[in-house]
Protein backbone atom coordinates (compact mmCIF):
# COMPACT_ATOMS: atom_id res chain seq x y z
CA UNK A 1 0.00 0.00 0.00
CA UNK A 2 0.96 3.35 -0.78
CA UNK A 3 1.62 5.47 2.25
CA UNK A 4 -0.02 8.79 2.37
CA UNK A 5 2.85 11.37 1.92
CA UNK A 6 2.54 14.11 4.94
CA UNK A 7 4.35 17.21 5.19
CA UNK A 8 6.06 17.77 8.67
CA UNK A 9 8.01 20.29 10.91
CA UNK A 10 9.50 19.50 14.26
CA UNK A 11 9.69 22.32 16.89
CA UNK A 12 11.49 22.28 20.05
CA UNK A 13 15.19 21.56 21.80
CA UNK A 14 14.79 19.41 24.54
CA UNK A 15 10.86 18.66 24.64
CA UNK A 16 9.89 18.67 21.21
CA UNK A 17 6.61 18.15 19.15
CA UNK A 18 6.27 17.19 15.61
CA UNK A 19 3.69 19.50 13.76
CA UNK A 20 1.61 17.33 10.47
CA UNK A 21 0.12 18.84 7.59
CA UNK A 22 -2.81 16.91 6.23
CA UNK A 23 -3.95 17.21 2.37
CA UNK A 24 -7.50 16.60 2.25
CA UNK A 25 -8.19 13.06 2.99
CA UNK A 26 -4.69 12.63 4.04
CA UNK A 27 -4.15 10.92 7.87
CA UNK A 28 -1.74 9.76 10.52
CA UNK A 29 -1.62 6.89 13.10
CA UNK A 30 -0.35 7.68 16.76
CA UNK A 31 0.34 5.97 19.99
CA UNK A 32 -2.66 6.65 22.44
CA UNK A 33 -1.13 9.44 24.22
CA UNK A 34 0.94 11.42 21.94
CA UNK A 35 -1.84 13.75 21.14
CA UNK A 36 -1.51 17.31 21.51
CA UNK A 37 -3.03 19.26 19.06
CA UNK A 38 -5.08 19.67 16.22
CA UNK A 39 -6.97 22.05 13.81
CA UNK A 40 -10.72 22.06 13.51
CA UNK A 41 -11.36 19.92 10.95
CA UNK A 42 -9.77 16.80 11.64
CA UNK A 43 -11.43 13.56 13.08
CA UNK A 44 -9.83 11.43 15.23
CA UNK A 45 -10.47 7.53 15.83
CA UNK A 46 -9.61 4.70 17.79
CA UNK A 47 -8.20 2.07 15.15
CA UNK A 48 -8.20 -1.81 16.35
CA UNK A 49 -4.55 -3.32 15.65
CA UNK A 50 -1.43 -1.86 14.06
CA UNK A 51 -3.41 1.23 12.44
CA UNK A 52 -1.89 0.17 8.82
CA UNK A 53 -5.32 -0.87 6.34
CA UNK A 54 -3.52 -3.92 5.09
CA UNK A 55 -5.14 -5.71 7.49
CA UNK A 56 -8.90 -6.55 5.70
CA UNK A 57 -10.41 -9.15 7.83
CA UNK A 58 -11.39 -9.66 11.07
CA UNK A 59 -8.89 -12.55 11.96
CA UNK A 60 -6.25 -10.05 10.15
CA UNK A 61 -6.92 -7.52 12.59
CA UNK A 62 -7.03 -9.66 15.42
CA UNK A 63 -3.89 -11.16 14.80
CA UNK A 64 -1.97 -7.52 14.17
CA UNK A 65 -3.48 -6.37 17.31
CA UNK A 66 -1.95 -9.78 19.12
CA UNK A 67 1.20 -8.59 17.81
CA UNK A 68 0.93 -4.92 19.35
CA UNK A 69 -0.03 -6.55 23.06
CA UNK A 70 3.42 -9.29 22.72
CA UNK A 71 5.21 -5.77 21.94
CA UNK A 72 3.61 -4.31 25.28
CA UNK A 73 1.78 -1.78 23.65
CA UNK A 74 -2.34 -1.32 23.57
CA UNK A 75 -5.32 -2.85 21.31
CA UNK A 76 -5.54 0.52 19.29
CA UNK A 77 -4.33 3.18 18.09
CA UNK A 78 -5.44 6.49 17.15
CA UNK A 79 -5.71 7.70 13.72
CA UNK A 80 -6.57 11.03 12.84
CA UNK A 81 -8.03 11.98 9.28
CA UNK A 82 -8.07 15.78 7.28
CA UNK A 83 -12.21 15.56 6.50
CA UNK A 84 -12.06 18.99 5.55
CA UNK A 85 -10.73 20.62 1.78
CA UNK A 86 -7.85 22.81 3.13
CA UNK A 87 -4.88 21.63 4.64
CA UNK A 88 -5.45 21.44 8.50
CA UNK A 89 -2.51 20.63 10.96
CA UNK A 90 -2.07 17.94 13.95
CA UNK A 91 0.62 17.57 16.24
CA UNK A 92 2.22 14.97 18.67
CA UNK A 93 4.44 15.63 21.58
CA UNK A 94 7.44 13.75 23.14
CA UNK A 95 6.97 12.19 26.10
CA UNK A 96 9.80 13.22 28.04
CA UNK A 97 13.25 14.42 27.25
CA UNK A 98 14.87 14.15 23.75
CA UNK A 99 14.68 14.19 20.16
CA UNK A 100 12.19 13.17 17.30
CA UNK A 101 13.47 11.08 14.68
CA UNK A 102 12.08 11.78 11.30
CA UNK A 103 12.23 8.40 9.40
CA UNK A 104 11.62 8.01 5.63
CA UNK A 105 11.65 4.24 5.15
CA UNK A 106 12.13 4.57 1.79
CA UNK A 107 15.44 5.25 2.65
CA UNK A 108 15.98 2.20 4.27
CA UNK A 109 14.45 -0.56 1.99
CA UNK A 110 11.04 0.21 3.23
CA UNK A 111 11.90 -1.30 6.77
CA UNK A 112 12.99 0.03 9.97
CA UNK A 113 14.03 -1.76 13.34
CA UNK A 114 13.40 0.03 17.19
CA UNK A 115 13.08 -0.15 20.59
CA UNK A 116 9.30 -1.05 21.25
CA UNK A 117 8.34 1.99 23.17
CA UNK A 118 10.44 4.33 20.60
CA UNK A 119 7.10 4.60 18.13
CA UNK A 120 5.45 8.12 18.00
CA UNK A 121 3.44 8.19 15.01
CA UNK A 122 3.45 7.29 11.45
CA UNK A 123 1.60 7.92 7.96
CA UNK A 124 -1.42 6.63 6.86
CA UNK A 125 -0.35 3.16 5.78
CA UNK A 126 2.99 2.32 7.25
CA UNK A 127 2.49 -1.01 9.48
CA UNK A 128 3.87 -0.99 12.95
CA UNK A 129 4.71 -4.93 14.11
CA UNK A 130 6.76 -6.96 15.55
CA UNK A 131 10.44 -7.79 15.10
CA UNK A 132 11.31 -11.79 16.71
CA UNK A 133 14.76 -12.47 17.49
CA UNK A 134 16.22 -15.28 15.96
CA UNK A 135 18.54 -15.55 18.65
CA UNK A 136 18.55 -16.91 22.11
CA UNK A 137 20.73 -14.17 23.86
CA UNK A 138 19.25 -11.10 21.90
CA UNK A 139 15.85 -12.40 23.31
CA UNK A 140 16.80 -13.46 27.08
CA UNK A 141 19.36 -10.81 27.56
CA UNK A 142 18.93 -7.81 25.10
CA UNK A 143 17.01 -5.34 27.83
CA UNK A 144 14.48 -4.72 25.22
CA UNK A 145 13.32 -8.19 25.16
CA UNK A 146 12.52 -10.96 22.72
CA UNK A 147 10.84 -8.84 20.68
CA UNK A 148 11.35 -5.14 19.01
CA UNK A 149 9.35 -2.98 16.66
CA UNK A 150 9.39 -2.95 12.80
CA UNK A 151 7.77 -0.10 10.87
CA UNK A 152 7.27 -0.76 6.86
CA UNK A 153 5.93 0.49 4.26
CA UNK A 154 7.02 3.77 1.88
CA UNK A 155 5.92 6.44 4.12
CA UNK A 156 6.96 9.03 6.79
CA UNK A 157 7.31 7.70 10.93
CA UNK A 158 8.52 9.07 14.03
CA UNK A 159 10.24 7.57 16.77
CA UNK A 160 11.67 9.43 20.07
CA UNK A 161 15.32 9.11 21.74
CA UNK A 162 15.72 10.34 25.11
CA UNK A 163 18.33 13.15 25.87
CA UNK A 164 20.83 13.65 22.80
CA UNK A 165 20.53 11.22 19.75
CA UNK A 166 23.91 10.00 17.98
CA UNK A 167 23.50 8.70 14.75
CA UNK A 168 26.15 6.06 13.44
CA UNK A 169 26.46 4.67 9.84
CA UNK A 170 28.47 1.55 10.39
CA UNK A 171 30.28 0.55 6.81
CA UNK A 172 30.93 -3.63 6.16
CA UNK A 173 31.93 -5.76 8.94
CA UNK A 174 32.25 -2.44 10.97
CA UNK A 175 30.92 -3.26 15.01
CA UNK A 176 30.10 -0.66 17.34
CA UNK A 177 29.23 -2.17 21.05
CA UNK A 178 26.57 0.22 22.73
CA UNK A 179 24.20 -0.22 26.19
CA UNK A 180 21.44 -2.11 25.35
CA UNK A 181 19.01 0.55 27.00
CA UNK A 182 20.45 3.27 24.33
CA UNK A 183 19.91 1.69 21.41
CA UNK A 184 17.23 3.43 19.67
CA UNK A 185 16.93 1.64 16.38
CA UNK A 186 18.71 0.33 13.15
CA UNK A 187 18.08 -0.62 9.78
CA UNK A 188 17.32 -3.89 8.51
CA UNK A 189 20.78 -4.63 6.94
CA UNK A 190 22.51 -4.26 10.73
CA UNK A 191 23.47 -8.01 12.60
CA UNK A 192 22.13 -7.45 16.16
CA UNK A 193 23.40 -9.93 18.57
CA UNK A 194 23.85 -8.94 22.89
CA UNK A 195 27.30 -10.21 24.29
CA UNK A 196 28.35 -11.06 27.85
CA UNK A 197 30.32 -8.14 29.00
CA UNK A 198 32.89 -10.42 30.47
CA UNK A 199 35.65 -10.72 33.62
CA UNK A 200 34.49 -11.34 37.32
CA UNK A 201 35.39 -7.09 38.36
CA UNK A 202 33.20 -6.61 35.43
CA UNK A 203 30.52 -8.20 36.25
CA UNK A 204 30.55 -7.45 39.97
CA UNK A 205 31.58 -3.77 40.03
CA UNK A 206 31.10 -2.16 36.60
CA UNK A 207 28.26 -1.02 37.17
CA UNK A 208 27.13 -1.11 33.61
CA UNK A 209 25.49 -4.50 33.91
CA UNK A 210 26.31 -7.77 32.51
CA UNK A 211 25.38 -7.64 28.45
CA UNK A 212 25.66 -4.55 26.05
CA UNK A 213 24.60 -5.22 22.38
CA UNK A 214 27.03 -5.64 19.80
CA UNK A 215 26.06 -3.96 16.18
CA UNK A 216 27.63 -4.93 12.98
CA UNK A 217 27.47 -3.06 9.30
CA UNK A 218 26.98 -2.05 7.08
CA UNK A 219 23.84 0.34 8.26
CA UNK A 220 22.70 2.98 10.08
CA UNK A 221 22.32 2.88 14.09
CA UNK A 222 20.48 5.49 16.22
CA UNK A 223 21.76 5.82 19.78
CA UNK A 224 20.19 8.30 22.68
CA UNK A 225 22.37 9.60 25.94
CA UNK A 226 19.12 9.00 28.14
CA UNK A 227 16.85 5.56 28.01
CA UNK A 228 13.52 6.39 29.97
CA UNK A 229 14.24 3.25 32.60
CA UNK A 230 17.34 5.22 33.56
CA UNK A 231 15.75 8.21 33.86
CA UNK A 232 13.17 6.66 36.02
CA UNK A 233 15.85 5.11 38.48
CA UNK A 234 17.25 8.19 38.75
CA UNK A 235 14.18 9.87 39.70
CA UNK A 236 13.15 7.40 42.30
CA UNK A 237 16.47 7.00 43.75
CA UNK A 238 15.95 10.99 44.03
CA UNK A 239 12.52 10.79 45.74
CA UNK A 240 11.77 11.24 49.18
CA UNK A 241 11.71 8.42 51.35
CA UNK A 242 8.76 7.04 53.29
CA UNK A 243 6.48 10.14 52.34
CA UNK A 244 8.47 12.97 54.45
CA UNK A 245 10.07 15.94 52.27
CA UNK A 246 13.24 16.24 51.64
CA UNK A 247 14.19 19.89 52.18
CA UNK A 248 18.30 19.42 52.62
CA UNK A 249 18.61 18.47 48.61
CA UNK A 250 20.67 15.35 49.82
CA UNK A 251 22.80 17.62 52.54
CA UNK A 252 23.25 16.64 56.60
CA UNK A 253 20.97 19.35 57.06
CA UNK A 254 17.83 17.92 55.78
CA UNK A 255 17.03 16.21 58.40
CA UNK A 256 17.19 19.00 61.25
CA UNK A 257 15.51 21.06 58.51
CA UNK A 258 12.64 18.99 59.00
CA UNK A 259 12.78 19.15 62.85
CA UNK A 260 12.86 23.51 62.59
CA UNK A 261 10.15 22.74 60.17
CA UNK A 262 8.09 21.41 63.05
CA UNK A 263 7.74 18.33 60.97
CA UNK A 264 8.59 16.12 64.21
CA UNK A 265 7.14 12.19 64.08
CA UNK A 266 8.28 10.13 66.73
Amino acid sequence: MQAHEIDYTIYGEEMQYVEIELDPQEAVIAEAGSFMMMHDGIKMEAVFGDGSSKHSGFLDKILGAGKRILSGESLFMTAFYNTLNDRKKVSFASPYPGKILPIDLREFGGKFICQKDAFLCAAKGVSIGIEFSKRLGRGFFGGEGFIMQKLEGNGMAFVHAGGTMARKELSANEVLRVDTGCLVGFSQSIDYNVEFVGGIKNTIFGGEGLFYARLQGPGVVYIQSLPFSRLADRVLAAAPKGGGKDKGEGSILGGIGDLLDGDNRF
